[in-house]
C-alpha cells in the first residue's frame, strides 16, 4: 500500500536540492539573508473540482489504511519489538542515507553522506491557504505547537513556535493554492533552486507532503531554514502524519527505511504518528556526542553505544 501513500521529503544543503533526502543540483554557494516576512492576507474563494477530486481521493485512501489496520497511533508495542542492533542499523539508514538523488526522483546513490541537523533554535511557523476552515487552522497550529513541544522533549534542542522569527515554515495550502505556494517559498527562500520550486508549485497526487531544509552554505550541514507543505486536501489523520513525518524529516531524519518498525520513516504506512523507536532516532541525531556534518564511519562506536544505552542492552 505504500505507493498510495508517498510522504516525500526534500532536505536541501545550500548548494543542493533534495526530495525525500539529498538530491543534487547546482545551487547558489552562499545564503541569502531573509528578513522575517509576514504571512499574505488570503482572500477565501470557492474550492475548485479538482482540489474537491483530491479531497476525496485522499478521503478513500485514509479509509482503506485503516481498514487494513494501518496508520496506527499507539507509537508501536509488544508486537513491534525492536534491539540496540536494529536501533542502531535503523538510525544508520535514516540519518546518513539518502532517499532520492539528482535533479528529482532518481534512485539514490547507495552512498551515505555526513549528519546534518541544525546547531540553532528551531522556530515552527504556521500559515493556511484558501482550503482549510477556521476550525481547522486553530486545530492544526494546536498540533504543530503541541509536536514542537515534543520534539523538543524528545531531541533536547529548543524547539518551539514563533510567528515573529520562525525559520522553519509550515504551508497547509491546497491545489487551488499552488501559485501562492510557489510565490511564498520564493519569498522565504530567494535562492531556491527552480527545481525544487516547480515540484511546490506542481505535486504529483501521489506525494502527499514534503520539506526542504537548507544549510549555511557548500560544505556546511547545519540547517538554518527549512519549508514544509502539507496539502489541505487530507482528511484529519493523514493530515496530523504529514505534520509528524514532515516536521521531523526537516529536523535531519531525511529518509526511510523498510526495516524501521514501529516508525513513521518507513513507507507502509503502519505507523501515522511518531512512535517510540522515532523518539529514540531523534535523541540520538541531537545527542552531544554526534557532530554536525560527522561520517558514518566516524560515528559508529557513537551509534552502538547511544543504541545500546536506549535499549537498555547488557545493562
Amino acid at each position: 500500500m505504500k505507493d498510495l501513500r508517498r510522504i516525500a521529503s526534500m532536505v536541501t544543503l545550500l548548494s543542493a536540492f533534495a526530495l525525500g533526502a539529498c538530491l543534487s543540483a547546482p545551487q547558489s554557494t552562499k545564503p541569502t539573508i531573509v528578513a522575517p516576512q509576514p504571512a499574505p492576507v488570503i482572500t477565501p474563494k470557492v474550492q475548485s473540482e479538482q482540489s474537491k477530486a483530491l479531497a476525496t481521493y485522499y478521503g478513500r485512501v485514509q479509509a482503506d489504511l485503516l481498514v487494513q489496520g494501518l496508520l496506527r497511533t499507539d507509537g508501536g508495542g509488544p508486537d513491534t519489538p525492536y534491539t540496540d542492533t536494529m536501533l542502531g542499523r535503523n538510525f544508520e539508514q535514516i540519518a546518513f542515507f539518502d532517499e532520492y538523488s539528482g535533479g528529482g526522483l532518481n534512485a539514490p546513490n547507495g552512498k551515505a553522506g555526513r549528519l546534518k541537523r541544525w546547531e540553532g533554535p528551531v522556530r515552527f511557523n504556521v500559515e493556511f491557504g484558501s482550503g482549510l476552515s477556521a476550525n481547522q487552522q486553530a486545530r492544526y497550529r494546536t498540533n504543530v505547537l503541541n509536536y514542537a513541544q515534543r520534539l523538543a522533549r524528545a531531541t533536547g534542542h529548543p524547539i518551539g513556535v514563533s510567528a515573529t522569527s520562525a525559520n522553519f515554515h509550515v504551508l497547509f495550502m491546497s491545489d487551488d493554492d499552488r501559485d501562492l505556494v510557489q510565490q511564498r517559498v520564493r519569498t522565504l527562500v530567494p535562492r531556491i533552486d527552480p527545481a525544487a520550486l516547480r515540484i511546490f508549485g506542481n505535486l504529483p497526487r501521489s506525494i502527499h507532503c514534503l520539506v526542504v531544509a537548507f544549510s549555511g552554505g557548500s560544505g556546511n550541514y547545519s540547517y538554518t531554514t527549512a519549508v514544509a507543505l502539507i496539502r489541505a486536501e487530507h482528511p484529519d489523520l493523514m493530515m496530523r502524519s504529514c505534520i509528524h513525518e514532515e516536521l521531523a524529516q526537516g529536523l535531519g531524519l531525511a529518509n526511510d527505511s523498510p526495516a524501521a518498525r514501529p516508525s513513521i520513516f518507513n513507507d507502509d504506512d503502519e505507523f501515522a504518528l511518531l512512535t517510540t523507536q522515532d523518539t529514540h532516532l531523534l535523541g540520538m541525531l541531537y545527542d552531544p556526542r554526534m557532530r554536525t556534518g560527522i561520517t558514518l564511519d566516524a560515528a559508529r562506536p557513537i551509534i552502538r553505544q547511544m543504541a545500546r544505552e536506549r535499549t537498555g542492552a547488557g545493562l
